[in-house]
């Protein structure tokens, strides 16, 4: 893994004790280039940040240090945490994303986020379910890092959990109050349990992008719904 420094001024200027990194967040950076994405990142007019940008090559450049507050989430909400900034370390991946043109993450870039994953999860003694998506935080406003992004394979170091629901017995609900009960106990946030939305595709998008990434609709069907039953009752025991 090679790594540089080009360090953005895009931070909370106070530094945050290390117990407060819970997380760490995965973003695409959705720009035509590698060098139009630091310049926004770097740009005090932007607003925005991360603590690591990788690019294609999979060199890893540190752009906040891991004591400060980057600004990469936005408005978000996981658990019972609002505003993930505070509380996570934000990894952006080059990638031109939905608008540009998106396309899969090459492996030496893939290569080089386990190996930083590695490290961060050592040093902050980050839980396997708290490696998240931009996606999974604001699942209203985001759709990166997208359903190319190798959740499955990165679940095989413990930066995330997967799904093995197997040809099971489990009756499927059309109920959709028991699908988004499973996303509450997840940790998925941005709708009434009780209450259907329009919105609430959005969100079920979010959560197929990650653990159903060949049948993003939208739409909750039998193996989306055997998916959240699985992820809620792994998520209870750890």
């Amino acid at each position: 893994m090679r790594k540089k420094t080009n360090l953005s001024s895009n931070y909370s200027k106070k530094s945050r004790p290390k117990r407060m990194i819970k997380f760490v967040i995965f973003h695409y950076t959705g720009m035509q280039s590698e060098i139009e994405s630091i310049n926004r990142l770097k740009n005090p007019k932007s607003k925005v940040s991360c603590h690591f940008l990788i690019n294609l090559k999979g060199e890893v450049i540190q752009m906040v240090k891991e004591n400060k507050v980057a600004w990469h989430a936005g408005k978000s909400k996981w658990k019972k945490y609002t505003n993930l900034n505070n509380h996570s370390i934000g990894i952006e991946l080059v990638n031109k994303g939905h608008r540009f043109g998106y396309r899969s993450f090459p492996k030496r870039q893939i290569k080089s986020l386990i190996s930083l994953c590695k490290i961060l999860k050592s040093n902050y003694k980050i839980r396997t379910e708290n490696f998240l998506g931009h996606s999974d935080i604001a699942p209203l406003r985001k759709v990166d890092p997208g359903e190319k992004f190798p959740w499955k394979n990165l679940s095989k170091f413990q930066f995330g959990h997967w799904h093995k629901i197997g040809k099971n017995s489990l009756n499927y609900s059309k109920d959709k109050t028991v699908f988004f009960k499973n996303l509450y106990k997840i940790g998925y946030r941005y709708f009434n349990i009780n209450k259907r939305t329009r919105a609430d595709r959005r969100v079920i998008r979010a959560f197929q992008q990650r653990y159903y990434p060949q049948n993003v609709t939208g739409n909750l069907d039998k193996k989306t719904y055997k998916i959240s039953h699985f992820l809620a009752n792994i998520n209870n025991k750890t």
